[in-house]
Parts: C-alpha cells; sequence; structure tokens
C-alpha cells in the first residue's frame, strides 16, 4: 500500500481505505477463484496495483466518460482506475464469468458505484460506445485494435491529458508486435514513471483514434 502513496499522493480517506482493503479481499477470493499467481500476491500492490494506476500518470478520465476494460479478469486495470476516477464510469469485459463475480463482489465490498460488468468477448458487444477501451496483457495489439476500435466514439473536443483511443499494459519487446498491428502508438517506458526492476520492459501504449 505504501508504494502507491510514493507515487500518488492525492488520495481522500475513502479511496485509501477502498485501496488499503483491495489486498485482503483478493487474498481471500483467490483462494477460491485463482485470478492472481499466488507468488504475485506478495507483491500485490506493485504488481497489479501501481502497474494499473501507470495509466492514471499519464492521463486524466473525466467526470462522466465512459471507459471499457477489455479482457478484465479479476479487475485490472479496471478496479484501480474506478478507485482513481470515482466520477468516471468503468464497464469490465471478459469471456470468463467467474472472473467477473470477483470483480462485482470486490467492487461491491469497497463500495464502488461506477463499475458495471458484462460476460462477453469485445467483438460481441453492440450497441455500446466508449471514449476510451483499456487493457492490461490480453491479446496482441492488432487484435486489441481491432475490437476497440468499433465501439470508441471520437470526441470533437481534443484534450492533452484526456484520452480517446485505446490504452493498453504490454511487456517485453514490442517491435514486432507494433509492426504486424499497423497502428503507430504512443508508448511510454513505465520504469521512467516509476523507479521500478519490475517495470523493467513494461510499457504504456496508445492509440488515439483519428
Amino acid at each position: 500500500m505504501e508504494i502507491i502513496k510514493k507515487y500518488f499522493d492525492d488520495f481522500s480517506q475513502q479511496q485509501l481505505a477502498q485501496f488499503a482493503a483491495l489486498y485482503e479481499l483478493y487474498a481471500d477470493w483467490n483462494t477460491k477463484i485463482n485470478v492472481i499467481s499466488r507468488k504475485d500476491m506478495d507483491n500485490f500492490y506493485e504488481h497489479h496495483v501501481l502497474h494499473s494506476l501507470a495509466i492514471a500518470a499519464k492521463f486524466e478520465f473525466n467526470i462522466g466518460m465512459q471507459v471499457m476494460d477489455l479482457g478484465c479478469g479479476g479487475g485490472f486495470p479496471g478496479i484501480p482506475l474506478a478507485i482513481m476516477y470515482p466520477d468516471t464510469n468503468f464497464h469490465l469485459v471478459d469471456s470468463i464469468n467467474k472472473k467477473l463475480k470477483v470483480v462485482t463482489e470486490i467492487s461491491s465490498a469497497i463500495g464502488l458505484k461506477n463499475i458495471s460488468t458484462q460476460h462477453a468477448r469485445a467483438e460481441e458487444i453492440k450497441n455500446r460506445k466508449f471514449d476510451v477501451v483499456v487493457s492490461r496483457a490480453v491479446a496482441p495489439l492488432k487484435d486489441l485494435w481491432r475490437w476497440s476500435k468499433p465501439l470508441i466514439t471520437k470526441n470533437k473536443v481534443a484534450q492533452k491529458e484526456v484520452p480517446n483511443g485505446l490504452i493498453c499494459l504490454k511487456g517485453g519487446d514490442l517491435t514486432a508486435e507494433i509492426f504486424e498491428s499497423g497502428c503507430r502508438p504512443k508508448v511510454w517506458e513505465i520504469e521512467k514513471m516509476f523507479s521500478r526492476p519490475f517495470f523493467s520492459e513494461k510499457y504504456l501504449l496508445y492509440i488515439p483514434v483519428k
């Protein structure tokens, strides 16, 4: 928990309490449904919460914005971002229903009112549009963009720190993956945001809609 406060210092008491509650809740649910690697629980706040908040280190989400977390798994990056931005709407989508049960139960336990869930694949989602799609280590960039692009509404007013497009967290050598996607994402090294060895070769990518 302290590692979160090292890099972000503008939380309300409610937000601090919500972040603090996550560890025990995930530890408990992890004994029933394996949503996080057992070894990762020892570094839960760094490997999952802080990693998710790399998005918040670069972008702001406005009141009322619609954000979809594609392939949310147990709720990352969606739940940490929903705590960070309580006035933004987060729609967490996954093809594995039992993981969404964890998301629903944990969101309820900490009093999050800005999260909805959907058991579906991205290509099955109809009649919904979002300002932003976020994702963490779900699929190759070319697939993420193919699934996401039809779901993103282009905002007419561009704002420097307010995203409108696809944001994803990825690791490793991305040269071939980016080339194969045909996209030209903006790329940030997360280790330069959070000076921790864990974030070596981990990146934040952003493809704005045009």
